[in-house]
């Protein structure tokens, strides 16, 4: 029979300098294939850490350990644990079982990391589970088996990939006599189905069931004695799992560790929404501010719009607040003519205006007549409700005509009432309404109390306030050309006209800019103070993963101890970040558009728009948040020693 497990001058220290032990001395020893072997001593004599570097938990300080004729010595840990996986089948003193897995699913684990199908393994471990009598027990969680049960499940887990090395520590340390009688009948049975069965033990009642005894004290082995001869056995037969490809393999661990984070978090659920709390709290307000300010901005450039797209106003003076401005005499309707006829502009308009009393009936109101052009409509984007407006015709010929705005039909007429053919008076001079202007809803501009009536330039100027000068002039910019070409342009044509600048201008289109990028500072300027609170909600996702990390210390021991990589450790962890972490950015996106509900019944003046790429982006930066700061957490887990991990309460 040829050897699995080859031990060659092992020595073990533990400790630096002064406090240094030497807990393993010069320890040399074989273990045949198929051969059942109990290690026993005293507490503090050396055997648990002897058989931590049989099991590839440990490595030695110094002297050779071969297994199945692999050197141990220089494995890396993700080598080490392949061989765990692929060769050994660890059954603990105290079980070792996941409290969040059933019986079956504790079975399967090993099968996980060694990459076989889910298929395969919940077949296997229903096999193994039913062959030790735990047929009906497949759905059951540890706290709801006997301690016998929960010790033959952990058998069962050993021999999930073969196990063709089988090391007990102790197992039947926490049984009763019965039980613990059981189990040992059972690693009898598993050696005579060839496997090699190596229990380390300090009852040397469970060591007379092993064909060969090795007593060990001090670290040194003082005895090692052969109670009966190997008998002759099948040959060790691994369980033959299908090949599946490395990508495969990959998808069905990263299912499984989803699965087993989901589970993780499930079990915490006060404790998760906690953590989530910054999260929400950040993500809520990112998106809120940026609906906010989308929905603010649509408003605002819609206001800007009902005064007229991509139109330039010509203003006298040289600026907003020159005192100047109204003595100023040099605007002109010829102007206005030249500029209509540049193929850059679309429509103009001249415009003069004049605040007076407006009378109509027995009521009298203070009102702007704005003496206009007849394509005035078509620069201001306004609509006719009622009737009609004034024509180049009635311009040419100064007819005594009006088009009152909504403001004023309201407070001159009741309402359905036809103002059509009515009189109203201004500066004592009549003027018959024929139209009325449709209603418009805007905050931007004059106030929503203004009156306003409109009456072709010529009228204003020639039969009511005598002025030989118009106060401004609007034109429509072409819609194929740029709002500021055009508007260089005619500068340069005015300039040129009136030998001066004595002229400045109001580019709507300017505004809108002006608009959009002081909204998008301050979505920007919130949205970052919003952002802090997501690094405060990652930090506390952080500190708790950090305190999952050490609650489930033991937890990663076992995993290790089964096979699992340091890989698959720090996968684990880092999706249970990035899953708090997302499912509180949806809980806070959600939160938002209640949000968003809320403020359509508390104001009607705009709603708050949302954007799906913000929220794709917000989603985007909560996974992100929960790699950063779970990655820190996942780490630590990945280097945890399995040794200590076990060893942790």
């Amino acid at each position: 029979m040829s050897a699995i497990i080859e031990l060659d001058h092992i020595n073990k220290f533990f400790g630096q300098g002064a406090s240094r032990v030497h807990i393993l001395k010069d320890i040399s020893l074989s273990v045949e294939d198929g051969d059942f072997v109990a290690i026993i001593g005293q507490s503090g004599s050396g055997k648990s850490t002897l058989m931590n570097i049989i099991g590839c938990l440990d490595i030695q300080t110094s002297g050779t350990c071969r297994i199945a004729g692999a050197d141990t010595t220089h494995l890396s840990a993700n080598q080490l644990a392949d061989l765990r996986n692929r060769y050994i089948g660890f059954i603990f003193q105290r079980y070792n079982l996941l409290p969040n897995l059933s019986a079956e699913e504790n079975a399967a684990l090993p099968a996980v990391y060694a990459g076989v199908s889910g298929k395969e393994r919940s077949a296997h471990a229903r096999l193994l589970l039913n062959d030790l009598g735990l047929g009906d027990k497949l759905k059951n969680l540890p706290t709801e088996l006997s301690g016998g049960q929960q010790q033959r499940v952990s058998i069962a887990r050993a021999l999930m990939n073969g196990g063709q090395i089988i090391l007990a520590d102790e197992p039947t340390g926490a049984l009763d006599s019965k039980s613990g009688e059981n189990v040992m009948q059972l690693l009898k049975e598993l050696n005579d189905r060839g496997h090699t069965v190596v229990v380390v033990t300090h009852d040397h009642g469970v060591a007379a069931h092993a064909n060969r005894v090795i007593e060990i004290r001090d670290g040194m082995v003082i005895a090692d004695q052969r109670n009966r001869d190997m008998e002759q056995k099948p040959a060790f037969s691994k369980p033959q799992t299908g090949k599946r490809r490395f990508f495969a393999n990959k998808i069905d661990q990263f299912r499984e560790s989803f699965r087993m984070s989901t589970q993780a978090i499930l079990s915490h659920k006060m404790r998760s929404l906690l953590t989530m709390l910054g999260i929400i709290i950040g993500i809520a307000s990112v998106v809120s501010v940026v609906a906010l300010g989308n929905g603010s901005q649509q408003k605002i450039i819609a206001d800007i719009n009902s005064m007229g797209s991509n139109t330039i106003d010509i203003m006298r003076g040289t600026g907003r607040g020159d005192r100047r401005a109204n003595s100023i005499r040099t605007l002109t309707v010829a102007d206005a003519e030249i500029l209509g006829r540049q193929t850059y502009i679309a429509a103009v308009t001249p415009n003069t205006s004049s605040t007076a009393d407006l009378v109509f009936g027995n009521t009298t109101v203070t009102a702007n007549l704005n003496g206009v052009g007849e394509r005035y409509l078509e620069v201001k984007a306004q609509e006719i409700a009622q009737g009609r407006y004034f024509t180049r015709s009635d311009v040419r010929a100064t007819a005594a005509v009006a088009v009152i705005d909504h403001n004023t039909y309201s407070k001159l007429f009741n309402p359905g009432e036809n103002a059509l053919g009515e009189i109203i008076i201004f500066r004592q001079k009549p003027l018959r309404i024929i139209g009325v202007l449709k209603k418009q809803e805007r905050s931007f501009g004059p106030g929503a109390d203004t009156l306003n009536v409109y009456a072709p330039y010529t009228t204003v100027m020639r039969r009511i306030t005598g002025a030989k000068f118009i106060t401004s002039i609007t034109v429509k910019v072409d819609d194929n050309v740029l709002p500021l070409m055009a508007e260089k342009k005619l500068t340069e044509l005015l300039e040129a006209r009136h030998k001066k600048r004595d002229f400045f201008t109001i580019n709507t289109d300017s505004i809108r800019q002006t608009v959009e990028s002081t909204t998008g500072t301050m979505k920007l300027l919130i949205s970052g103070i919003a952002v802090i609170s997501l690094v405060v909600g990652g930090i506390g996702v952080m500190n708790i993963m950090l305190v999952s990390v050490t609650e489930r210390t033991r937890e990663i021991g076992v995993r290790m101890a089964v096979g699992a990589r340091q890989g698959n450790i720090m996968e684990q962890f880092l999706i249970e970040a990035v899953l708090i972490c997302v499912v509180g950015g949806i809980l806070g996106i959600a939160i938002s558009l209640l949000i968003g509900r809320l403020f359509t019944l508390i104001t009607t003046s705009f709603p708050m728009v949302y954007s799906g790429g913000i929220m794709a982006v917000a989603l985007v930066c909560s996974s992100a948040i929960g790699i950063i700061f779970g990655f820190i957490p996942a780490k630590n887990a990945a280097k945890l020693n399995p040794i200590e991990a076990l060893a942790r309460e």
